[in-house]
């Protein structure tokens, strides 16, 4: 007989875990890691209110995907213009990037996995004699493994052709020029924080869980089991 079990610890380390995953997909899917030099207006860039120049603008740059503005020059108007620069993983733009990518995603797909799977811990706790709660805790560590891989040579791209061109003469490895951090290359960092906290908290989800007062619930016939 399946028994809804749901604790405050519980709940709360399925909604992190959610969180997380997602958190960490939208950090990897932006092209705002690195805000690029601030580029002058050029002269058709003319605001139509005031008659002066708009101000600087700075692309940015992501993994494989990029944020620059386009010029209409007959509507002296600008567009943002964002999508991937790379049509196929080999012309991302740095080797560094290109394993960033990779252990980026298979730390993002662990955590997908984990966050579909904590919602059904409410009604299964255990697979095979084995702590559904542990095995995830288990999974979101090494998913932040691989996170603090990715993020620790996504810098080292920082000398490729195509970050100069955005960051400057000066950028180098681990040197960011003219370039500053995006958004979401501290949500990425964030979220690998949180991906521990995770892994840490699932044992305490664990222990909500199968606790004495529990227990005594499903002994009494209880099929949903709820408890701060």
């Amino acid at each position: 007989m399946c028994h809804v079990i749901v604790t405050c610890r519980s709940m709360l380390w399925t909604l992190l875990s959610i969180v997380v995953a997602f958190a960490e997909l939208i950090a990897f899917m932006s092209a705002d890691w690195l805000i690029g030099k601030a580029k002058p207006s050029s002269p058709e860039e003319v605001d139509n209110r005031t008659g002066g120049s708009q101000e600087p603008y700075r692309p940015t740059l992501g993994i494989y995907g990029r944020c620059t503005r386009i010029s209409h020059m007959q509507f002296s108007r600008r567009d943002t213009l964002c999508g991937p620069y790379a049509e196929n993983f080999s012309e991302i733009a740095s080797g560094f990037w290109q394993a960033t990518a990779i252990f980026l995603a298979m730390g993002i797909m662990i955590l997908c996995t984990v966050a579909f799977v904590s919602v059904f811990t409410m009604c299964v706790q255990s697979i095979m004699k084995k702590s559904i709660f542990n095995v995830c805790g288990l999974l979101q560590g090494i998913a932040g493994l691989f996170l603090i891989l990715g993020l620790i040579l996504y810098p080292a791209g920082w000398g490729c052709q195509k970050a100069i061109n955005y960051c400057g003469p000066y950028a180098s490895a681990y040197k960011l020029g003219d370039c500053s951090l995006g958004w979401a290359f501290y949500t990425a960092i964030g979220g690998t924080v949180l991906t521990f906290i995770c892994a840490v908290f699932s044992a305490q989800a664990e222990i909500a869980t199968s606790s004495d007062k529990v227990q005594e619930e499903i002994e009494e016939g209880k099929n949903l089991i709820c408890l701060l």
